[in-house]
């Protein structure tokens, strides 16, 4: 569960939002810990050493989030729905990265440790699952973003549930009838 209040995170998005840059500093801190989390919930999944380690994804999703000057903060869950929503962003975009590289993209001088973040073979699958997940979208908004705050996100069915302001029985029927629907389309088997 999300350990930190909700009064003082909406509070300070709130106070963010309206400009105020101290409240930036002040919400750092505080929901730092709960983006590591949500961002090792992802990693923890992958194989060893295939994919962003959990800092640099935190990082880069909070570095967007950020920089993002238009977003009306409705609650804490709607700040953890939409960081969900770029950690994604992050990931496909650096699977993509990998996927253009290795199929002749231009030579681009990368630190060690970042060359071997990510195989060829799991940018291919997060591509794929991305691809996927836009064409859900597209069909059935809410088992998109379901499957976004569950998977990309690393949100349990109760936080997902207040997220999207939906029962928690919803998100679980969501959540199967999703990754169904995103394992036939994804691995092209009925």
């Amino acid at each position: 569960m999300i350990a930190v209040s909700s009064p003082n995170i909406t509070e300070l998005l709130i106070d963010w939002q309206q400009g105020n840059q101290a409240a930036i500093e002040a919400l750092t801190p505080l929901i730092y810990d709960e983006l590591r989390r949500l961002a090792h919930r992802y990693v923890r999944r992958e194989r060893n050493g295939h994919t962003l380690e959990t800092t640099a994804l935190v990082n880069e999703a909070y570095l967007r989030v950020a920089r993002q000057r238009n977003i009306d903060w409705q609650s804490r869950a709607h700040f953890f729905a939409v960081t969900a929503q770029v950690m994604r962003h992050v990931l496909i975009d650096y699977a993509r990265r990998r996927r253009y590289m290795k199929h002749g993209g231009e030579v681009q001088i990368v630190a060690m440790e970042e060359a071997s973040m990510m195989s060829t073979e799991r940018a291919r699958e997060l591509v794929a699952l991305d691809d996927a997940l836009r064409e859900l979208a597209r069909i059935d908004p809410r088992k998109s973003r379901v499957v976004e705050l569950r998977y990309f996100g690393g949100l349990s069915l109760e936080e997902t549930a207040e997220a999207l302001e939906i029962s928690v029985m919803t998100v679980r029927r969501d959540w199967r009838a999703a990754k169904a629907w995103l394992y036939k389309e994804v691995n092209g088997k009925p």
